[in-house]
């Protein structure tokens, strides 16, 4: 009974089909490498800069600091699956649900980290003359917090419904742990998990989508309706930034689950759940990066004061 117990204890992960002289893992590994340089490098630049010491650039420390918690989640443990044999693909059961845990963090705070920032971006352009009272020091904590706590409470009452069901199964169908492929594992009912995993991702979906929707609807109002150029650019180029990254998170999540319904599809399902999972941190370190204009400004005058020391 014992070895049995312990046997349960030990998953193993299916993880995908990778052909030996394929570039995949190396394109991976090189994005993986690109995103902790790059964000890492941001959130360094804007703490160590006094001048980005403002609401916008705080609150995108953030989506930084979620998009290297996310990669360094999913890709190393991806990329060393790869490179070992099936047979050997094992995962203890208490870090496959640490890891899932992780990974509904990861996704959950995509979404409300991005909700506060389109919060600053409506206050900044809609409220301007009370944007200083509103966007204090206090308050960006508060709101960083609250992205961050919520998605927690939300992500342990997810995984709490699936600790608690009993286990007749041991295989992953998937290259990571998450809650889908753990409650599967149990031969219990497991209506109450789909409910409010359905339930969970509905309140966060509509929730995500109306407000960022409510907020750049009544910036497009107000930018229609002044004669403020200087306004109306600044609007543009910084809620343009914050929606490409928004429709590219969406458009990454609803087409790995349009998949999810064509079974014969699984292994391309995977593979394009691990390069999004790869290339959309990179993209929001180059999107926000290079469009921001004082970011790129302090990254244009670091990379000559690097160059002058080089020559001197």
């Amino acid at each position: 009974m014992e070895n049995w117990t312990i046997s349960m204890d030990i998953l193993h992960l299916e993880g995908f089909k990778v052909p030996q002289e394929s570039s995949v893992p190396v394109f991976i590994l090189l994005i993986y490498i690109f995103i902790m340089v790059a964000n890492l490098s941001l959130v360094v630049l804007i703490f160590r800069t006094r001048s980005l010491h403002q609401p916008m650039y705080l609150l995108f420390c953030n989506l930084s600091i979620n998009d290297l918690f996310g990669a360094t989640i999913i890709i190393p443990h991806v990329l060393r699956n790869i490179f070992v044999s099936q047979s050997e693909r094992y995962i203890h059961y208490i870090q496959c649900v640490a890891q899932a845990f992780c990974v509904h963090l990861y996704a959950t705070c995509s979404h409300t980290v991005l909700m506060i920032m389109a919060f600053d971006r409506y206050v900044a352009i809609c409220n301007p003359l009370r944007y200083a009272s509103i966007m204090t020091d206090k308050m960006v904590i508060k709101l960083s917090l609250s992205a961050w706590g919520v998605a927690s409470v939300l992500v342990s009452i997810l995984l709490g419904l699936t600790i608690r069901l009993s286990r007749c199964r041991w295989v992953i169908f998937n290259p990571y742990c998450d809650n889908a492929s753990l409650f599967k594992l149990s031969c219990e009912s497991v209506f109450i998990n789909q409910i409010y995993g359905l339930g969970f991702t509905a309140v966060l979906l509509s929730s995500s989508i109306g407000f960022i929707t409510f907020t750049y609807l009544r910036i497009t109002v107000l930018c229609l309706s002044s004669r403020d150029k200087v306004l109306n650019s600044k609007a543009l180029q910084t809620c343009t930034t914050h929606l490409l990254v928004y429709i590219l998170l969406l458009a990454s999540g609803f087409i790995i689950v349009t998949l999810h319904r064509f079974p014969q599809l699984s292994d391309h399902r995977k593979m394009l759940a691990v390069i999004s999972e790869a290339v959309l941190p990179s993209l929001n370190a180059i999107i926000y990066g290079l469009q921001i204009k004082e970011i790129k400004q302090r990254i244009i005058i670091l990379f000559y004061k690097s160059k002058c020391d080089q020559l001197s």
